[in-house]
């Protein structure tokens, strides 16, 4: 009996040009059919077409099952829709709340010269030939009273030493320091500065590049409002000089990612553990700098300017964060493949050398800023009206960050390629240091182990 009911129970399943079409029948051998005609993804699923031979004709049964294929994505996708909006609109009301309210450099008041603090300027160069003086000369032209500039030779081969003595010929403010070995248990420019440091005298040391050019009140401007507010470090985000369409776009992408992670205006807040700070222009106390270690505890760190942010604020440090694109230039990357090989150097130390996180980068990437711009296409009713929320936010926050950039706001189109060479950038220097058990830096080897080594 129970073989025949079992006989007795039959199930096809065809797939047709209208999509799917299930027919089943109970024990008694009553037929029941269910069509679901093929659809767009996201589409709101249509009602099941009855069975032609029984019109209007239900059969319910313990055997009856209904076939709905792609009914678990579309929910999903949905949903996913809605979480992709909502995250970015929450992004989008904090960068309209607190982004007008960080200070712009160039409007900073300046202080007479009696209340300003002596200052000593420290960048280490290696290889820097092509553009060091520029750079240096217009440090050296800085509207500060008490000034000195400290330029460290970083073991350069390409004439770099000779530009810099050239220079403190006729310049009694320059003090160029040559290093010609590297100690262990140091990255070279770490060491550099560190060096640089212990042989300044000024009030207030500004940790520099050797390629950032400023004008001449930027440090003036800087001392005032780290006086004024009585912070212990302030950081200045300057603007970036990128050559080429794809190029500036992930260069205005990298710096939107930046904002997004860093939250520059929460560095303000002691009980925020957000921190901030720029390789370009990082402006800080010499005594809480010394007090905190100096760059010895960040020996090994590749991004040491965000990791010396966090050393001061860990420490009980106060810090503020200043926009500077006006008054501070710096040129980046000459092409996307050299910005490519230029961040192998601190794509995985960015995320502490975490695989978890490089996953999580990659993830995230890939369902926030590249999927949206084709599940606008793929996808219909409530579904793609959730995509679209989220692209329109996203190309918004693009806009405002090209903006301060001088870049196109057009390049917003592309947000999908440069999410891709964000995930190729950090991909690319967590294979390299994984494969070579380390990086290469400025024709330095340091081992993976050391660099994991150097938390903060």
């Amino acid at each position: 009996m129970g073989l025949r009911r079992l006989r007795s129970t039959l199930m096809s399943a065809t797939v047709g040009s209208s999509g799917w079409v299930v027919r089943m029948a109970d024990a008694g051998g009553r037929r029941t059919s269910l069509a679901t005609p093929a659809r767009t993804i996201g589409s709101t699923p249509r009602a099941a077409a009855p069975d032609s031979r029984a019109p209007g004709r239900h059969t319910k049964s313990a055997g009856a099952a209904v076939l709905a294929p792609g009914k678990t994505l579309d929910r999903l996708l949905f949903w996913l829709g809605v979480a992709t909006a909502g995250s970015i609109l929450l992004l989008t009301i904090e960068l309209l709340r607190y982004r007008p309210r960080l200070a712009r450099l160039r409007d900073v008041p300046l202080l007479a010269e009696a209340e300003l603090p002596s200052a000593s300027i420290v960048f280490a160069a290696r290889d820097e030939a092509r553009g060091i003086e520029p750079a240096l000369r217009s440090l050296l032209r800085q509207d500060l009273p008490l000034l000195q500039v400290i330029a460290v030779d970083d073991r350069s081969t390409d004439g770099t030493g000779e530009i810099l003595d050239r220079v403190a010929a006729g310049e009694p403010r320059l003090t160029v320091v040559h290093v010609t070995d590297l100690p262990a248990g140091w990255l070279g420019k770490n060491h550099a500065l560190h060096l640089g440091a212990a042989r300044a005298t000024g009030e207030l040391l500004l940790f520099t590049d050797a390629d950032v050019v400023m004008a001449p009140e930027t440090l003036r401007r800087a001392a005032s409002h780290l006086v004024r507010e009585g912070v212990d470090h302030v950081t200045a985000g300057p603007h970036v000089d990128m050559p080429g369409w794809l190029l500036k776009t992930f260069g205005v992408f990298f710096g939107l990612m930046f904002t997004a992670f860093s939250r520059p205006w929460k560095a303000r807040d002691p009980r925020s553990r957000s921190h901030v700070g720029i390789g370009a222009f990082n402006l800080v106390r010499a005594e809480t700098y010394r007090r905190v270690g100096g760059h010895r505890p960040i020996a090994l760190r590749p991004d040491d300017d965000m990791k010396l942010a966090k050393l001061l604020k860990k420490n009980g440090g106060t810090q503020d964060f200043v926009n500077g694109a006006d008054m501070i230039r710096v040129e980046w990357y000459h092409s996307v493949r050299e910005a490519v090989r230029g961040l192998r150097k601190n794509g995985f130390a960015g995320i502490d050398y975490r695989l978890s996180m490089v996953l999580l980068v990659v993830v995230s990437q890939l369902l926030f800023f590249v999927w949206p711009f084709i599940a606008v296409f793929a996808t219909e009713g409530w579904t793609r009206g959730a995509y679209g929320v989220a692209v329109g936010l996203m190309l918004f926050l693009f806009a405002g960050t090209a903006r301060e950039q001088r870049a196109p706001m057009w390049l917003g189109v592309a947000i999908p390629l440069a999410s891709l060479l964000f995930i190729t950038v950090v991909l690319n220097a967590t294979f390299y240091a994984l494969r070579h058990r380390g990086i290469e830096w400025r024709g330095t080897h340091y081992p993976l182990d050391e660099l994991r080594g150097n938390r903060v």
